[in-house]
């Protein structure tokens, strides 16, 4: 074409999953909505079996649902590719122990049973409390557009949040598998005392206001729990 350059534009997002990260590493939340009357039977049988789950990968935590929902469990499997995933299915499958042990044990315990696969968004590492207290894990269902379109304003969100210094992040997680275009951010906190004179404070901190006032035009809809670890989760 008469020497005519075409230059092409190339838009990336800092908030970008999948192919665009450094690696394949992802993350299945698994949500059991445990039947009313059987929480008890349900910690106990998995604190005393637990073990035999993870000699085939890694969990990061392990919780139940305080506030924002009931008789919930909520835990967290680290993945380094979805063959490893697959191969950790199978061979838990095969595993004799296991399904005797707990899985036809547990089973019938539950009414529910979910679950998603997410990345930790590339500006994120996945971080540790400096001791024991509870978490709390809010759910973002952002417009559809994904992070190209809502991303840097929720980074900035998230961030002001940190800077006020009353809560630490564990992880932003963007769903890869589930609702498209939802997030999960996982905070710790003391205690749920101190988690609510922060939040008290973070509201009338300016720099928060003026963040997500920008970010809430991206917003759909939002959730959040407080979850307790148990003993055997590897976040306490």
């Amino acid at each position: 074409m008469s020497g005519e350059r075409i230059s092409v534009l190339q838009v990336s997002s800092s908030f970008a999953t999948g192919p665009r990260q450094g690696d394949g590493t992802f993350y299945e939340f698994r949500t059991y909505t445990v039947k009313p009357d059987k929480m008890k039977d349900f910690l106990e049988l998995t604190s005393k079996n637990i073990h035999l789950r993870t000699t085939h990968s890694p969990m990061v935590g392990y919780w139940t649902a305080e506030f924002g929902g009931m008789n919930k469990a909520f835990h967290i499997w680290k993945y380094d590719s979805f063959a490893q995933r697959a191969a950790v299915r199978a061979a838990l499958a095969k595993d004799q122990e296991w399904q005797e042990k707990y899985m036809s044990r547990m089973l019938p315990l539950l009414d529910k049973q979910e679950n998603e696969i997410a990345y930790l968004v590339p500006w994120c590492e996945l971080g540790s409390p400096p001791k024991d207290g509870v978490y709390e894990l809010v759910t973002f269902q952002m417009k559809p557009g994904g992070p190209a379109v809502w991303g840097q304003s929720f980074k900035a969100a998230v961030s002001a949040h940190i800077k006020t210094g009353y809560t630490k992040l564990i992880g932003v997680f963007h769903t890869e598998y589930g609702l498209l275009n939802r997030v999960h951010v996982l905070w710790w906190n003391e205690d749920p005392d101190s988690r609510a004179a922060g939040r008290h404070y973070a509201h009338e901190d300016p720099r928060v206001v003026a963040a997500v006032r920008e970010s809430v035009q991206f917003l759909e809809s939002q959730q959040n729990f407080l979850l307790l670890p148990t003993g055997f989760s590897p976040l306490k």
